[in-house]
């Protein structure tokens, strides 16, 4: 049966006939096989007391070309008594508004009057029990009900999807086909679209010959349901196949062929069908906003493509308030380029925002740098009203408060989170763990790990890394061999946060065993995990094993493996070892020095007052173009300072074309430590940036050179003046400044 998906035509008349339903007397064995492996066991009863176990999906991934139940072909209506027509509006209006009481009196007044014997009744019933979530309730009545048509059973085996119950939604199929019971495409339907949220195969190569045999392949809505689980089971040739196969393509057709290429990571592909779509079909299908929406995701990084694709989208009159997907996709699109002021313009032109819209704006802001204004749109989100903040939102905020260490406002966001019942996601509490870990608050993320139920590899590789970046060693490796015990896969994630946990001889032991473990997980050939790898090394002190790795890995070393190295032995003081390292990267073909290099490399000269080698540096950063480098100008004139060259420190600074804080304080330094106390109390008197504790620290330093006490206390008054914190206080009245 498997085989006849490769081997078969799909060929289909231009117009799909009526539904018809069709007795399958002579399935294949091997294949009824397979559909029953997806029940177990494959008593009813047993199956019914695994429902509140299954696993939930959430309704909102459901294909698009799969239509309501009570939109799907249903039985004529027209002979029908008047009083059952009230029950089945009564039904209707239930499900428009789903409500257990309201449906359980209109199934007792069915009883009352002797309704329930009739099949539309009943299965009206059945589905407004199912749209309540009483999903036992229809159980009952299917079980109830004698003389099921095809309808009924198709109306049970779409309860069983929409209550997440796959498993008995194939129990449904199985039994049809061993009864001998007819059935028809839309069963069919069904029955793909719970195996394509399942993402199973196999059983969905099954349906497809299932699909071939009873010469249902004219559908066109069971041919795109069966492209759609395809493309969402990775398996996008198939799904390419069937959509060459189609004689009659309407617009889900090519939407779903578009989007299944961009879930399986060809946006190119999705491009060229969109371009074939517009060019080909002609008349006959016009892109609506769902085919917008995925070409311009499909756009990615260029810019200019997704700028025609949003010319043609205000042509067809898609950028109307109704269609926000497209203009949620333009947001992510510019915001992406970097282009953020067209994505704000895009946002503030849209009348009718949903929590998409307003969560692709904060991103945007917070992937472009522009922190305050990501808050400052969160804020006005939660004035706004019409839209609440939901678990994207929380997740792309939580970052930001790490990474400016703001536990107030994190905090703030945690408490929300909670009070939103949101403190139970998994991404949510994984989120706040890192925060709380980056913020050096390791007690409130330890009360997180441990308030998870089902911890998943994300959480365990959270707290090590926790452990590990905060100097808590023996806890990340304690932590480490308790996950091993949990988890049966693992991740480059957890290797690169058990590393940095090995920080110090004693932990060299450890380390060497992490090294085997990666070799038998299959991550020896990736750049990440050998950087991790050699840092390792060079912080237990063995320096040997880390340029055994570099050497060993010559096919594959490039800049930030040169980088690793020079930076851990600058930090671990093997000052001259890095200046090797650095002339041997030198003579690779495959790697050039960047800022990282030369910044680590002028500071190891600086510190061994190598000012020639200095020099060098200096004029290689010049002819490379990082010579306008702010971090590297910074290095340079710390370097001079250290050989008491600081003319040459000056004469660097002054040409400076931006400076920033820290260019500041390394000039004040410069000429506080080399006798030029004068000069660094008049570029203090100049300094365009609010100060810190290493300006005062520099400048006190300098007063304390002249043996003029005025100065010192002037600095003091300046301090008091701008309301400076008490631990610049301190630092005055350490030096005899204040008493």
């Amino acid at each position: 049966m498997l085989r006849l998906r490769h081997s078969l035509s799909l060929s289909s008349p231009s117009l799909s006939p009526a539904p018809t339903c069709t007795t399958i007397r002579s399935f294949s064995f091997n294949a009824l096989n397979i559909l029953k492996n997806l029940i177990s066991p494959t008593n009813s009863y047993s199956l019914f007391s695994k429902i509140h176990s299954l696993r939930a999906f959430n309704m909102s991934q459901f294909s698009t070309f799969i239509q309501p139940f009570d939109k799907m072909p249903q039985r004529s209506l027209l002979s029908q008594n008047i009083h059952i027509q009230f029950v089945l509006d009564l039904l209707k209006f239930s499900n428009l508004r789903p409500d257990i009481i309201t449906v359980v009196n209109v199934h007792c007044f069915t009883l009352k009057v002797g309704f329930l014997a009739n099949l539309p009744t009943s299965t009206s019933l059945l589905t407004a029990y199912s749209r309540t979530g009483d999903f036992g309730s229809s159980w009952d009545l299917f079980n109830e009900t004698c003389n099921k048509d095809v309808i009924f059973w198709n109306a049970m085996i779409t309860a069983s999807v929409e209550n997440n119950c796959f498993s008995m939604a194939m129990h449904f199929l199985v039994e049809m086909i061993e009864e001998g019971i007819g059935f028809d495409s839309t069963t069919l339907l069904i029955v793909v679209s719970a195996l394509s949220l399942l993402n199973f195969l196999k059983q969905g190569g099954v349906i497809h010959g299932l699909s071939i045999k009873a010469g249902m392949l004219s559908y066109s809505n069971l041919c795109n349901a069966l492209m759609d689980m395809y493309a969402k089971c990775g398996d996008l040739n198939s799904s390419q196949c069937m959509f060459a196969g189609m004689d009659c393509r309407d617009i889900v057709s090519w939407n779903t062929i578009v989007s299944g290429c961009l879930h399986n990571g060809h946006p190119e592909k999705s491009l060229l069908f969109f371009r074939e779509m517009i060019c080909c079909s002609g008349k006959q299908v016009r892109p609506d906003n769902v085919s917008l929406s995925c070409a311009i995701s499909a756009c990615l990084a260029e810019l200019s493509f997704g700028q025609v694709i949003h010319g043609l989208g205000i042509k067809l009159g898609y950028m109307d308030s109704s269609f926000i997907s497209v203009a949620n996709s333009l947001i992510s699109l510019y915001s992406q380029c970097g282009d953020i002021q067209v994505a704000e313009s895009v946002f503030c032109g849209m009348t009718c925002k949903d929590i998409i819209s307003w969560n692709a704006m904060i991103d945007g802001f917070a992937s472009n740098g522009k922190i305050l204004e990501a808050f400052d749109l969160l804020h006005e989100m939660q004035l706004t009203g019409s839209v609440q903040a939901d678990t994207a939102t929380v997740v792309s905020v939580i970052p930001l408060c790490a990474e400016l260490m703001l536990l107030r406002e994190g905090r703030s966001i945690h408490g929300y989170a909670v009070r939103r019942l949101m403190g139970y996601d998994i991404l949510v509490t994984n989120s706040l763990m890192d925060f709380y870990s980056k913020c050096n608050n390791l007690t409130e993320a330890k009360l997180l790990f441990n308030t998870i139920p089902l911890k998943d590899l994300v959480s365990w590789n959270t707290m090590i890394s926790g452990y590990s970046h905060n100097g808590h060693s023996k806890e990340a490796q304690t932590l480490f061999k308790e996950m091993l015990h949990f988890c049966s896969h693992f991740s480059l994630s957890t290797l690169l946060a058990i590393l940095p946990s090995s920080d110090s001889p004693e932990f060299l032991k450890f380390g060497t065993q992490i090294h085997s473990w990666q070799l038998k997980l299959g991550f020896s050939k990736n750049i990440l995990a050998v950087n991790s790898l050699m840092h390792m090394y060079i912080n237990c002190g063995d320096l040997m094993a880390s340029f055994s790795l570099l050497q060993n890995f010559f096919y594959i070393r490039d800049t930030s493996c040169w980088n690793t190295v020079i930076v851990a032995c600058t930090h671990n003081g093997h000052l001259r070892e890095a200046l090797k390292t650095f002339n041997l990267m030198r003579q690779e073909s495959n790697a050039s020095h960047d800022s990282i290099t030369l910044v680590n490399v002028i500071s190891v000269c600086g510190i061994l007052e190598q000012a020639f080698q200095g020099r060098s540096l200096h004029g290689l950063a010049v002819k490379s173009s990082m010579g306008c480098n702010t971090r590297v100008q910074n290095s340079l004139i710390t370097m001079y300072s250290r050989c008491k060259d600081v003319e040459s420190a000056s004469l660097v600074f002054r040409l400076m074309s931006n400076h920033n804080l820290c260019s500041w304080n390394c000039m004040i330094s410069a000429f506080s430590q080399n006798r030029a106390e004068m000069k660094a109390l008049d570029l203090f008197r100049c300094l365009p940036f609010e100060h810190n504790e290493f300006t005062i620290v520099s400048i006190l330093s300098a007063c304390t050179q002249l043996g003029v006490i005025r100065h010192g206390k002037q600095i003091y008054g300046h301090l008091y003046r701008f309301g400076t914190s008490g631990k610049l206080f301190h630092i005055c009245s350490a030096c005899g400044y204040v008493q």
